[in-house]
């Protein structure tokens, strides 16, 4: 089985966010020893917008392994001219095959809803980029989004919830998710779950809530991942909670779910495993 991350970060002499490992580096070095220990066969680095020098710690590290690490960047959106034109050649870097975004500073918080980025919906339709995005507070924007741009693929990270919130109150936002699985273009990365609940491993409590996104969206619009650098657990545990502890989730469905449908989703043609 061809197993794949939808979302892990790298950085280096610097810090996440609180909810993440406070240390000082996690370079690719360290996160492809991870990946090996674990059986992660490839991954999708998100690099974080608040640290410099931005998406270039990522190109490097695809670059170097361009078979087990491909990159969702950013880039700034109040610059629209600048904007335009870096996604016009957004797909020659290496490794670069989508964007993703958090508007989760202060300044940012309202502008997937406001308007401040309704140039970037078309502009990445047009161009065949895929887009990730924290939002849990614009999900309904998130269908409108879906509606106008159908050839637009989006990705709702980390189940549509907000990630500091567990058990029900983080998924406190699922009939809204579920509203968006009418859309064929809006995908659901199953990311960070544990996370999201306050029990012991296998996380017993939200498996309902991971049930009820798959029954929505399908196998092939649902897409696993940790975020590993915030996980309460090991990144082997985090694999085996979907593929030994979920009996409903098996076969073709469990193959697309941990890595196949990813790839298809964002056009990552990665080798059989």
């Amino acid at each position: 089985m061809l197993i794949v991350d939808s979302q892990v970060h790298i950085w280096y002499d610097s810090a996440l966010n609180a909810l993440h490992r406070q240390v000082r580096t996690f370079s690719r070095e360290d996160l492809l020893r991870e990946m090996d220990e674990a059986g992660v066969g490839a991954a999708i680095i998100h690099p974080p917008g608040t640290l410099a020098p931005g998406n270039e710690w990522a190109v490097e590290a695809a670059t170097a392994h361009p078979d087990r690490l491909s990159i969702l960047g950013w880039i700034p959106t109040d610059d629209v001219a600048a904007g335009k034109a870096k996604l016009a050649i957004w797909k020659q870097r290496p490794g670069m095959l989508g964007l993703r975004f958090t508007f989760m500073a202060p300044y940012q918080r309202n502008w997937a809803t406001d308007g401040s980025v309704d140039w970037l919906w078309p502009e990445a339709e047009r161009l065949g980029l895929p887009i990730g995005f924290i939002a849990h507070t614009a999900l309904p924007k998130m269908a409108q989004i879906a509606e106008k741009h159908p050839n637009l693929r989006l990705l709702i990270d980390h189940f549509g919830v907000a990630p500091v919130l567990k058990d029900a109150a983080a998924f406190s936002t699922l009939p809204d998710l579920l509203k968006l699985a009418k859309f064929p273009n809006v995908g659901v990365k199953l990311s960070g779950a544990p996370s999201n609940s306050s029990d012991p491993y296998p996380y017993r409590n939200i498996h309902d809530y991971i049930h009820r996104i798959f029954d929505a969206f399908g196998p092939q619009r649902c897409f696993w991942g940790t975020d590993i650098t915030r996980m309460p657990c090991t990144w082997k545990q985090c694999i085996t909670m979907f593929t030994e502890e979920l009996p409903w989730l098996k076969g073709k469905d469990l193959d697309l779910v941990m890595g196949r449908a990813l790839c298809d989703w964002i056009g990552w043609k990665l080798p059989a495993k």
